[in-house]
């Protein structure tokens, strides 16, 4: 399988680049399986709904959200009743949702995708090593397994923490993959089980910004350390940031891994057709 993992979608100008790459990457790649952390497209908080439909129209296949999952509350009744959103696993039992789903593709072949977040820096929820193990033990790889691929989206602060689940669970996923920090790392690799990893997608956003918020707002809260206005989403051009990661039909895990940059501000990167 072929699979493209997008990091957070900020704002209008990250979903609209996304929405419209999408499907020229579906074709020019070839690809089985499209999945976008879309946690920061409403004007960098939250999702809304009518934005989910744009972005499944597009051709994405399931979308992961993370810390701000319910900054938009009408996405609390479209979560429950759209099997490919899901939020982290590791929100408390009874949160609106669910923290993974299956999706089919054109071809038949079946992935899992799971959405966990970390705990270091970040808000105190469950213990999502023991979630991504629960999820792992009803769902398998590899012949006489369920599924064909594993992909989780990681979303953590640490770096630590998200090597820390990657090596735990690797040779039992295709790819990990950490969202959050909105800046794409340098390290993609195949660990040596075999599963893809890289510490973060990068964004779909504005780089000319902080992390996707206008510059300006964003860092006066740094040198005043008080309230001031309410950070908004830088508009220039979106750089399109995410992972391509290729599988082997019989094992699910990975054989190649390519980061993707495109347009904006960075510098390119494009991966193989």
């Amino acid at each position: 399988m072929r699979i493209l993992f997008l990091g957070d979608l900020v704002g209008r100008s990250g979903r609209d680049a996304a929405a419209t790459a999408i499907p020229k990457l579906r074709s020019q790649l070839s690809l089985d399986l499209v999945v976008v952390n879309a946690e920061n497209a409403s004007h960098g908080f939250g999702l809304a709904p009518e934005m989910a439909r744009a972005l499944f129209e597009a051709g994405a296949d399931a979308i992961t959200l993370g810390n701000h999952a319910w900054d938009r509350k009408e996405i609390i009744p479209y979560i429950e009743a759209e099997p490919r959103l899901i939020r982290p696993l590791n929100f408390p039992p009874g949160t609106p949702g669910r923290g993974s789903t299956i999706v089919e593709t054109t071809t038949g072949r079946r992935a899992l995708v799971v959405n966990a977040m970390g705990r270091l820096f970040m808000d105190p929820l469950d213990d999502p090593f023991r979630g991504v193990q629960s999820t792992l033990a009803t769902h398998r790889m590899g012949p006489g397994g369920s599924v064909h691929a594993i992909l989780v989206d990681f979303h953590a602060e640490a770096s630590s923490e998200k090597l820390a689940l990657a090596h735990s669970f690797d040779g039992k996923v295709s790819l990990i993959v950490g969202t959050h920090t909105h800046t794409p790392s340098a390290d993609h690799q195949i660990l040596p089980g075999g599963t893809a990893y890289m510490t973060d997608a990068g964004m779909c956003g504005d780089y000319d910004s902080v992390i996707g918020m206008q510059k300006g707002t964003a860092a006066l809260r740094f040198w005043k350390k008080i309230p001031g206005d309410r950070l908004a989403p830088a508009e220039g051009e979106a750089t399109i940031c995410g992972v391509l990661v290729t599988t082997d039909d019989t094992t699910g895990l990975a054989t190649a891994i390519h980061p993707l940059r495109l347009g904006g501000r960075l510098s390119q990167a494009i991966p193989p057709a």
